[in-house]
């Protein structure tokens, strides 16, 4: 494979800068969307335990219909025996017979009562369970709403920005290879290391773009001459002249519409 032809420091200066333009119009876009995307994230993770929690409730209902069902049952056959014991009772031969058939009958009645006490315990549980399910539906629905606003908000944004930050992403990673990697490597260190992701600013007004700064003569005659590559000492940025940067960013203006 042939090797790339050597970049003069100028040429590379270029690319570094029309990198920076690139990317900077990447994070105006992502800015744009803002926590969006956060907020639908959560709000969806919001929904999901919400929807379990409902989900769950509907479950302890249903169990608690279920054993109310099973404790009607148990009183039906009691009342059932109760007669039968009753019938029997009146052909009772001697009194260990009788004794024998009221005790069952006691024990019948207590099952009884028993169920009575257990089906008033699950419709209490049951109430308390709807009350906390409606709770949980509101909740649902409110935070259904809210999600379909911040949905229909970040799709109006994505629909808007999309095609433009197809085309930067491509145009960013194809510069990017056009750029020697150690290069690259201390780009994204600054990026990363300043809050407005600007690793490359122009000398404009004697001192470093967003800086108070100002920059001695000497070394912006050595900044235009784009013989070597300097930093700015106060916040560790790559400097360019003024008019390498006009020049750039009318340059990455005609490349991506803008």
């Amino acid at each position: 494979m042939a090797k790339k032809t050597e970049k003069t420091v100028e040429n590379k200066l270029r690319a570094l800068y029309d990198l920076q333009l690139i990317d900077s119009r990447i994070d105006e876009i992502v800015n744009l969307r803002g926590e969006l995307p956060l907020e639908v994230e959560d709000l969806d993770n919001e929904i999901a335990i919400l929807k379990s929690s409902s989900d769950k409730i509907k479950t302890d209902i249903e169990e608690s219909e279920k054993r109310i069902s099973e404790q009607k049952l148990i009183i039906e056959n009691s009342k059932e025996l109760l007669k039968k014991y009753e019938e029997k009772l009146k052909n009772v031969r001697n009194n260990r017979e009788y004794n024998s058939i009221v005790k069952e009958q006691e024990y019948q009645d207590l099952e009884s009562q028993l169920a009575e006490k257990k089906i008033k315990e699950l419709k209490i549980g049951i109430e308390q369970k709807n009350e906390s399910l409606t709770s949980v539906t509101e909740k649902l629905d409110e935070r259904n709403a809210h999600l379909k606003s911040k949905k229909s908000e970040l799709e109006a944004i994505l629909k808007e920005t999309h095609k433009e930050e197809d085309l930067l992403q491509k145009k960013s990673a194809e510069f990017e290879k056009e750029i020697e990697e150690y290069l690259i490597t201390s780009y994204k260190r600054i990026r990363a290391s300043v809050k407005n992701g600007l690793a490359i600013v122009s000398v404009e007004r004697g001192a470093s773009g967003g800086s108070y700064f100002s920059i001695p003569p000497q070394v912006q005659l050595e900044i235009a001459s784009r013989n070597k590559i300097i930093t700015d000492e106060h916040s560790g940025r790559i400097l360019v002249d003024s008019d390498l940067a006009k020049e750039e960013q009318n340059k990455i203006q005609k490349l991506i519409g803008g």
